[in-house]
């Protein structure tokens, strides 16, 4: 369950922030052999609209040099990122649309969002995406990013737990950690200190679609659970045989793309 942000203090690799939501890092994990993923390199957030001075700060601090955007044009639109005065990164992102009806944009139809429905309505998405063009050509981008480019990154999308929750997990699961560690990390969203946030940016969206929504269909939309990862992973792996299959030919990141990822990011 999604944790009260009034009794939770923020867990280890959450940043306190007052207008993002779950901004995080996403290395630290052990990986078989004894390395371990680098820390203050790889960052995941959701999007920026609401950033207040403090966050930019923040971001400012960690020296981000290249910003995956895995929104579409009109989310971009709708939802513009602040920047900090100083802002020079790199900002990677799809000229068009990368999903068709988004969580937070409520939508699908005058339906009463029940626990099922919203948990359904999810997995849907997770059905489409492996199959995605968007996503396809932006979680390449985001390989051959984090492959060439120095300094940090920020991998994001609206929420930062869906598109911007896999493009973590191929990561993870590129440089050679458990499945255990690559799902506790999906997971782990739904520890992040911020989900009032999340709730003020989105929720008054979803309720002009659906009315009031109960406490577990909130959960199930503005969380994870273990089996929306699983969907994709079982449609990747429809698609191509296995995941790595699939990784190496939807996205390029084959066994010799691995390796240099692990040259970069392991220690």
């Amino acid at each position: 369950m999604i944790r009260d942000p009034e009794t939770s203090a923020a867990p280890g690799p959450f940043l306190p922030t007052e207008g993002i939501h779950n901004l995080r890092d996403y290395g630290g994990y052990a990986v078989p052999g004894g390395a371990r993923i680098r820390t203050g390199v790889l960052w995941r957030s959701g999007q920026h609209m609401e950033a207040s001075e403090r966050d930019l700060s923040v971001l400012a601090s960690l020296d981000i040099r290249t910003i995956i955007d895995l929104r579409g044009a009109s989310e971009r639109a709708s939802f513009p990122c602040r920047r900090h005065p100083d802002f020079n990164a790199h900002v990677i992102a799809y000229d068009g649309e990368t999903t068709n009806s988004p969580p937070h944009e409520g939508g699908g139809g005058r339906v009463t969002m029940t626990p099922t429905k919203a948990r359904e309505r999810m997995i849907a998405v997770y059905t489409r995406m492996p199959n995605n063009p968007a996503m396809l050509d932006m979680f390449s981008r985001y390989f051959a990013a984090l492959e060439t480019r120095e300094g940090a990154s920020l991998v994001h999308c609206f929420a930062g737990k869906d598109r911007t929750g896999v493009a973590a997990s191929l990561l993870l699961h590129a440089l050679g950690c458990t499945r255990d560690d690559v799902v506790a990390e999906f997971l782990r969203t739904n520890d992040a200190p911020t989900t009032h946030i999340l709730e003020r940016q989105s929720l008054p969206r979803m309720e002009a679609h659906y009315g009031v929504i109960e406490p577990e269909a909130k959960a199930n939309l503005m969380g994870v659970l273990p089996e929306y990862f699983e969907t994709y992973v079982a449609e990747a792996t429809r698609i191509a045989g296995s995941l790595d299959t699939y990784m190496a030919e939807a996205l390029g990141v084959d066994e010799a793309k691995k390796e240099r990822l692990r040259a970069r990011f392991l220690e």
